[in-house]
C-alpha cells in the first residue's frame, strides 16, 4: 500500500462511500458493455477487447460465435481463419493464438467450461487478472477482485485513490479502500463514468457528479 493511503485509508474510505452512493444513482444498471450470452462468450470478448474497443468487438463476435460456438471449436480452429475474422480487434496474431491455446486447455482440463476460480482463471493462456476478474464478476457475480482497465486506472489517479501506475498495484490499493460487496460495481460504474465524463483528453469537470470528491477538479477547470 501507498505511504499516501496508510496515512488517510479512512478518509479514502469515506470518500469512496460516497463516490460510490453517487455512482449507484448516476448508473443503477451498470455492467460490462461486452455482449455476451454465456460465460465462455464474455471470456473471449474479453480477451478481443484488449486495446480495443468494446463496441469494435461486439460487431466482430456475433459472426464469430456462430462458427465457433464452443470451446471445442475454438480449440480446432484455422488459426489464419480465425486471424481473418478477428483482425479488426487489432493484435489478431497473438489473439488468435492465445484464443486457441486457451480453448485447448479448456477442453483439456475443464472439460470446456469456463472455472469459477481465479486461480485457474489466470492459469489459462492470454487470461490475467483484469479479465479473469471481468468474468467472475460479470459471468458468475464472484467478487474477485476489482477489475483495473485504462478507465479505471485513470479515474483512479484523478480521484486520489491510488498513486500507482501498475494496474496490479492500483487493484491492490483499491481493494484496500472498497467494500468488498461493491468490487464488481464499482469498476463498472467507474468505467462508464471515464467513457461518459472523465475522459482522458478532456474531462467533463463541471458535468461530474463526484466533482466534490475529485482532487483533480480544479486541474482541468
Amino acid at each position: 500500500m501507498s505511504k499516501l493511503k496508510k496515512h488517510n485509508l479512512e478518509a479514502l474510505r469515506k470518500r469512496v462511500k460516497a463516490i460510490i452512493q453517487i455512482l449507484e444513482e448516476e448508473y443503477p444498471d451498470a455492467k460490462t458493455a461486452l455482449v455476451h450470452k454465456n460465460p465462455f462468450e464474455l471470456l473471449i470478448a474479453t480477451i478481443l477487447s484488449a486495446q480495443c474497443t468494446d463496441e469494435r468487438v461486439n460487431m466482430v463476435t456475433p459472426a464469430l460465435f456462430k462458427r465457433y460456438p464452443n470451446a471445442k471449436a475454438f480449440a480446432e480452429a484455422n488459426i489464419f481463419e480465425l486471424e481473418s475474422m478477428i483482425k479488426s480487434t487489432g493484435f489478431y496474431h497473438a489473439k488468435a493464438k492465445n484464443i486457441i491455446n486457451c480453448c485447448k486447455v479448456l477442453v483439456e482440463k475443464h472439460s470446456g467450461k469456463i472455472p469459477e476460480r481465479i486461480e485457474d482463471l489466470v492459469n489459462l493462456p492470454g487470461v490475467g487478472r483484469k479479465t479473469a476478474n471481468v468474468v467472475l464478476g460479470g459471468a458468475f457475480g464472484i467478487a474477485s477482485g476489482i477489475v483495473v482497465d485504462t478507465h479505471v486506472k485513470r479515474l483512479a489517479e484523478r480521484l486520489g485513490l491510488s498513486n500507482n501506475s501498475n494496474p496490479d498495484k492500483i487493484e491492490e490499493d483499491l481493494m484496500e479502500i472498497v467494500p468488498e460487496k461493491d468490487w464488481i460495481s464499482f469498476s463498472d460504474m467507474l468505467i462508464w463514468h471515464g467513457r461518459r465524463v472523465c475522459k482522458a483528453k478532456k474531462p467533463k469537470c463541471l458535468e461530474c457528479s463526484i466533482n466534490n470528491y475529485c482532487p483533480s477538479y480544479k486541474k482541468f477547470t
